[in-house]
């Protein structure tokens, strides 16, 4: 199931017209308040993070802190590769892909074991924390942005453990049809981001 979702994200991204530019932002930032800000202000890593959440959610158990932890860690060192001037290709497009492969995911309600489940999420985290690594090679204070940037994620992680969550509650039935449709969303949103509409 999740190499047919891979595999479809795949042509998806190979059929838009145009280079994708998926990274979304303030631009120049610096400082603890335009880290927080910045995951904010970007739809691409709200819905990817918000997914992540979600997904954690769906699997249940441990994968509520593994699956958002293993994120947030693999994000970290992506920053840490990302400011030190390490080439890591098709950055754009990885994130572009963590938001349609993310929300396919949770859409189709794939059940991947929590190693499997911390890969993938790891994977896009590398693309996600290089690009905003990248962005602190210009700043005097990139350890303050880091730190908003980092608890922001963290913050959209919760949001999406808690929706998911919270959906649960009106029963297994209207629970999958609710997630089915914020996965489909997201994804469409993340076509729309690679393609350039959005």
């Amino acid at each position: 199931m999740l190499k047919r979702i891979v595999t479809a994200a795949l042509a998806l991204w190979c059929l838009t017209a145009g280079p994708a530019f998926a990274h979304v932002g303030l631009g120049h930032v610096a400082g603890f308040a335009h880290g927080f800000a910045h995951p904010l202000s970007g739809l691409d890593h709200i819905i990817a993070m918000v997914a992540v959440g979600l997904y954690a959610a769906n699997l249940g158990g441990r994968n509520i802190w593994l699956v958002p932890s293993a994120f947030v860690a693999t994000m970290i060192f992506g920053g840490v590769l990302g400011y030190s001037g390490v080439p890591l290709p098709l950055v754009e497009g990885g994130i572009g892909l963590s938001v349609v492969v993310m929300s396919l995911a949770v859409a189709a309600g794939v059940k991947l074991p929590s190693v499997a489940a911390m890969a993938l999420v790891s994977l896009f985290a590398l693309f996600h924390g290089h690009a905003h690594g990248s962005e602190g090679v210009e700043l005097t204070s990139f350890l303050p942005y880091a730190a908003g940037f980092i608890i922001a994620t963290t913050l959209l992680h919760l949001a999406g453990i808690g929706l998911g969550l919270g959906l649960d509650k009106f029963g297994a039935t209207v629970s999958h049809t609710l997630k089915r449709a914020v996965g489909v969303a997201g994804a469409l949103a993340g076509v729309a981001i690679l393609s350039g509409i959005l």
